[in-house]
């Protein structure tokens, strides 16, 4: 099974790329599943976000058009904040999502990517704010799958490298809250792209993960063109047997259906 969980296309503000071009870069890559997981930010975007009903409605027609080709799912990734949780919540539950990622692309409306948020902190400052930001989100809000790129904020960090050993404590009590909620973590391949020097989550963070007995775990390129899709997918998949983890999953009508690796 060869599945990327975290794809966007023109239903996404910072993309481009239709759909049906994907699913096409998906066939010649060998891909058994694609789940779509375009953007929504309620806070800091307003008619930037996805506009579900064109979306659900072309995913519908390649679903049809490519059936007994290549599965495809109905994602979604809502960029959460704690005042921003009830929205979210109200659109899990009115649409027939596939699967979730909630992710953390800003805090109090401060993007990470423009470094609004980061200006005026320290280094330590804005990555433990970064932190305690998640940790208040999957203590808030429920209403999803997996936590996507956990430590996205090390993206767009321009103080370098912060060592693993300065946010375990931090992460740690995400983790713990992600599996006792019977929730996942994606590892988020968009770290080769970036060239950072480690995978997204670390290999620290994904141990720390399996060791607490994480194991509901996507895979997924959050590519925004075709020529990232699946990236460096063999290799990833290596490193995860390496830490000891055995499956990964997919997605159907939110449950998760686990592969082995």
């Amino acid at each position: 099974m060869l599945a990327d969980y975290h794809v966007h296309t023109y239903y996404s503000d910072d993309s481009t790329c239709p759909m049906e071009d994907m699913v096409l870069q998906g066939l010649r890559c060998g891909l058994d599943e694609i789940s779509f997981t375009e953007h929504v930010d309620y806070g800091i975007k307003t008619d930037l976000n996805c506009d579900y009903e064109k979306y659900m409605a072309e995913v519908r027609q390649l679903q049809e058009k490519y059936a007994g080709k290549i599965t495809l799912r109905l994602g979604i990734e809502f960029g959460v904040q704690v005042e921003t949780a009830a929205q979210f919540a109200a659109d899990a539950a009115r649409y027939p999502f596939d699967f979730i990622i909630m992710s953390n692309h800003q805090v109090d409306n401060k993007e990470f990517w423009t470094y609004e948020f980061q200006k005026g902190r320290t280094q330590e400052e804005y990555q433990t704010a970064y932190y305690a930001a998640l940790l208040q989100m999957v203590r808030c809000f429920k209403e999803y799958n997996v936590l996507g790129h956990l430590d996205m904020i090390k993206r767009y960090d321009k103080c370098g490298d912060y060592p693993d050993e300065k946010i375990m404590n931090l992460v740690d009590p995400i983790l713990r809250q992600v599996i006792a909620d019977g929730k996942g973590i994606e590892l988020n391949t968009s770290s080769f792209k970036y060239k950072l020097k480690d995978t997204m989550p670390s290999r620290s963070i994904l141990q720390l993960y399996h060791d607490l007995g994480g194991h509901i775990l996507t895979i997924g390129s959050d590519t925004h063109e075709t020529q990232h899709l699946a990236d460096h997918f063999t290799e990833v998949r290596h490193l995860l047997r390496e830490i000891g983890f055995k499956e990964f999953c997919t997605f159907e009508q939110r449950q998760p259906v686990f592969h082995s690796l």
